[in-house]
């Protein structure tokens, strides 16, 4: 069976992204994938503008789509995107983020929103994975959002991160060439998609280094204070990414870790289950405002002072 693989990146032209991503993908091929590649850099992406339509229209459970889908490339995108068996995504950081120019494109996802497209039988359930690789110039310390930004962004299109690689210290052109033990990795990452890609769905697994992170549901390196959530909810210690909930304790030898509680992936965000408490919270949220001609009234008289209201600029 050919598995399509599909290579993102958001970096410079024949740079470390690049040249990392082309390694992992030079991996699948080796092995019979079929595999395409694009540089978000040549393709026009307009800013999400945050109309709320594709949320109201699910909170009324309508695909309504993207009010932008005819004005640039992302529909053209993602209509191959969510036909992958996988995608590897590989990006620069900037600011301890995830460029900008890839946030722009995950951010107008939420249209896209796969568990609501499958519960409404618009899409197939299709069991993606993903790999993510994060490039920057200098260490952990200020990488220390990059993977977790990319993380987050992978939800909403139901992509399983099944392995990433934090590459640093590479902050020239090219650079990422000098480093054979990087570029291995990059390799393996390949391999590992492949090899996850043969693996029934059910059983696939992390492939990527075992002790990466604090959190060990995602990996990630994000915790959080816990507050009570919408619903009541609580747990003393969250994972920022995947949400799941638990404590910290001290291990034998003096170190800390992260324990997840008996209920703490209730709302993991990794599964559709978990994703769609968050429907629900929008439902309950969103259609509670939209649906009340009271509070639409209220907001109607309130904003006239604030809409009235100017200030020079620049």
């Amino acid at each position: 069976m050919s598995y399509k693989v599909m290579g993102v990146t958001a970096g410079r032209k024949n740079s470390n992204s690049e040249y990392l991503l082309k390694e992992a993908l030079s991996a699948c091929q080796e092995q019979g994938a079929d595999v395409t590649m694009i540089n978000l850099r040549d393709y026009n992406i307009l800013d999400c503008t945050g109309c709320t339509a594709c949320t109201k229209g699910m909170s009324e459970g309508k695909n309504v789509g993207c009010v932008l889908d005819k004005k640039d490339d992302k529909k053209r995108i993602m209509d191959v995107m969510l036909n992958q068996d996988a995608v590897i995504f590989s990006v620069p950081t900037y600011d301890l983020m995830p460029t900008a120019t890839y946030l722009a494109f995950a951010q107008r996802s939420l249209a896209f929103e796969t568990a609501f497209l499958e519960a409404i039988h618009a899409i197939e359930h299709r069991d993606r994975i993903a790999g993510l690789i994060s490039v920057g110039g200098s260490t952990r310390s200020w990488q220390s959002m990059a993977l977790e930004g990319m993380q987050a962004t992978m939800f909403t299109t139901d992509f399983k991160v099944v392995d990433m690689i934090l590459a640093t210290q590479v902050p020239g052109n090219g650079q990422c060439l000098l480093n054979d033990e990087l570029m291995a990795r990059a390799h393996r990452m390949g391999e590992n998609i492949m090899e996850c890609l043969r693996t029934p769905a059910a059983e696939r697994k992390w492939m990527g280094e075992e002790d990466m992170g604090w959190c060990p549901n995602c990996h990630s390196n994000a915790l959080v204070l816990g507050e009570p959530q919408w619903d009541g909810l609580y747990y003393p210690i969250e994972c920022q990414v995947c949400g799941a909930g638990g404590t910290l304790e001290k291990t034998e030898d003096g170190k800390w870790k992260f324990v997840i509680s008996e209920d703490g992936l209730l709302k993991d965000r990794t599964t559709v289950e978990g994703r769609a408490k968050h429907l629900e919270e929008i439902g309950t949220i969103q259609g509670g405002f939209f649906g009340d001609p009271e509070k639409l009234k209220q907001v109607a008289e309130k904003k006239i002072k604030y809409v009235n209201m100017h200030f020079k600029g620049v």
